[in-house]
């Protein structure tokens, strides 16, 4: 499992926009199709202006991570280690090393020196840097994607599965022009990328390839 503590950024200047996360969530962001059992303890909030979450997929977490640098204005850690049993019916109530090291990520990703405010933490240092190294480098290209690119991701990657023939009709432009956004905005790259990190995760959760766990029996990555 890997706990994700995400912290607003600038609340004082902009005010608290814990609800608003908390909606985008739950009904805009890639919660929306997990598998029922991907997600043990649901996105609340925690303390102050921030919320947290444990998740039981890699995966999932890698799109939870880029979903929340493109809403931008949130800092996110993400943390590996065990989840204490038996599992409490909030967050906020929850313990265990994974919880530890999303504090710690959320504390270091606030750090000025990063252009991606993310990090991840874990019992391994090394493995938990090369996931944090890599959702790094995709966060860098989705937080510096233009509108035009966006446009044209959302109709290619929705669940239309649209062609781009499709989307060039939709956005009233030709062809080519969806091809030139789509590399403009290196959405192949991070198509070929995403699984990388999602592998990098279970590894510094201690988890295997498959991700396959022993959940069941109290100790979680």
């Amino acid at each position: 499992m890997w706990t994700m503590t995400v912290d607003q950024e600038g609340s004082r200047r902009v005010g608290d926009r814990v609800e608003h996360v908390l909606d985008s969530l739950a009904h805009d962001s890639p919660l929306t199709v997990a598998g029922p059992r991907d997600v043990v303890l649901p996105f609340e909030r925690t303390v102050g202006d921030e919320v947290q979450a444990v998740i039981a997929d890699a995966d999932l977490v890698v799109a939870l991570a880029l979903f929340l640098i493109r809403m931008g204005g949130w800092t996110v850690g993400i943390g590996t280690g065990t989840v204490d049993r038996p599992l409490p019916a909030s967050s906020r109530a929850g313990s265990g090393t994974a919880f530890i090291h999303a504090r710690e990520a959320v504390e270091a990703a606030k750090s000025r020196q990063r252009a991606v405010p993310l990090a991840v933490r874990g019992p391994d240092p090394a493995l938990a840097a090369e996931a944090e190294g890599v959702l790094a480098i995709i966060g860098s290209v989705v937080a510096r994607r233009s509108a035009a690119g966006w446009a044209a991701i959302d109709l290619m990657s929705g669940p239309e599965q649209r062609r781009q023939a499709d989307i060039a009709g939709l956005l009233g432009i030709s062809q080519q022009a969806v091809s030139a956004r789509l590399r403009a905005a290196m959405w192949a790259e991070e198509v070929a990328a995403r699984p990388a990190a999602a592998r990098l995760l279970r590894l510094a959760a201690g988890l295997s390839d498959d991700g396959r766990s022993n959940d069941d029996e109290g100790a979680t990555g």
